[in-house]
């Protein structure tokens, strides 16, 4: 190792996997996005957005942090629900450091102190606090928080390494926690080349980014009822080098008919306003103009159907 001008050794380079947990809208995507610098995992108000362990990386000089966002864990009703909380359990298992997102703006409740506890299970593995939104709150509230996130871990015999609050939306402390999560990494070199801010495929990407824009502005109910499948990305043919094209085909899957009118909306306004917002969004992250074409499909029940399940790629 070489040594700097002052005589001091630099930062042993450190990289591993951190993954980040809570309840349905504790901020876990807006966090990973923030930490990227870039949107690698979709956002909405509406709880239990997250479908995917997303894997967003994080290039520093010291080190390298992968973080997975999971779905949020939650009571499943649907075999889709127990899926995704496998998923959850199953990532604890594989990475270096697990974060719990509490945030600021509500008391603890039962799922935290659920999610917590569970948690506090898994043996050896570092675990973080992490308290979001604090700029949604007064500095005596996010103290009242702080303490009471360590009032929980006496409770539950769980040692935090960290207890940190941070906005991802006003860039709070951010820098600091990457920081943090990565002094529990091992040793190591690179886990992905230098530029990679996700190892998920690009269709993934897209096909969340579109279910993202469908989310909007849709009845409370529609959100878990609404899978996307990219079924081809190609290249236009005879288009000049300098002005590429790339079209996409996808489909937006829903359990009932009267759950399509409302996707497709008056005389097809809402889904024109999908495919708008959607494509700004796709054509950030491919670089590239994208015709995008969009079709509403009924795949009835498709929650509680292990084979629509596996067919819609859960």
């Amino acid at each position: 190792m070489t040594s700097l001008d002052d005589g001091t050794s630099p930062p042993e380079y450190r990289s591993g996997f951190a993954c980040f947990v809570g309840r349905p809208n504790a901020g876990k995507s807006t966090l990973t996005n923030a930490l990227v610098g870039q949107k690698v995992a979709i956002t909405s108000s509406r709880p239990q957005t997250t479908r995917h362990a997303i894997r967003g990386i994080v290039h520093r000089d010291d080190g390298q942090l992968v973080l997975v966002d999971t779905p949020g864990l939650h009571r499943p009703r649907t075999l889709l629900g127990q899926r995704l909380n496998d998923l959850v359990r199953t990532t604890w298992a594989e990475v270096d450091v697990v974060g719990l997102c509490i945030p600021a703006d509500e008391r603890l409740g039962p799922g935290d102190r659920y999610i917590a506890s569970e948690i506090a299970r898994i043996a050896r593995t570092p675990k973080i606090a992490v308290v979001t939104k604090t700029d949604r709150v007064s500095d005596d509230r996010l103290a009242e928080q702080l303490v009471a996130v360590a009032e929980l871990g006496t409770e539950l015999d769980l040692d935090w390494a960290e207890i940190v609050p941070v906005s991802a939306v006003a860039g709070q402390q951010v820098d600091l926690l990457a920081g943090l999560l990565l002094a529990q990494m091992p040793p190591g070199p690179p886990l992905y080349p230098e530029g990679d801010l996700t190892d998920e495929p690009e269709e993934t990407l897209v096909a969340e980014l579109i279910r993202e824009a469908a989310l909007e502005g849709v009845r409370d109910e529609l959100p878990h009822s609404i899978a996307v499948v990219v079924e081809e990305m190609i290249p236009r043919e005879d288009r000049p080098a300098d002005r590429p094209l790339l079209d996409v085909h996808v489909n937006i899957y829903v359990e009932r008919d009267s759950q399509k009118s409302i996707v497709i909306g008056k005389k097809g306004a809402r889904l024109r306003d999908v495919g708008t917002r959607a494509r700004q969004h796709i054509e950030r992250l491919l670089g590239t103009p994208v015709y995008l074409d969009l079709h509403v499909k009924v795949a009835k029940d498709w929650q509680r159907d292990p084979k629509q399940l596996g067919r819609l790629g859960f």
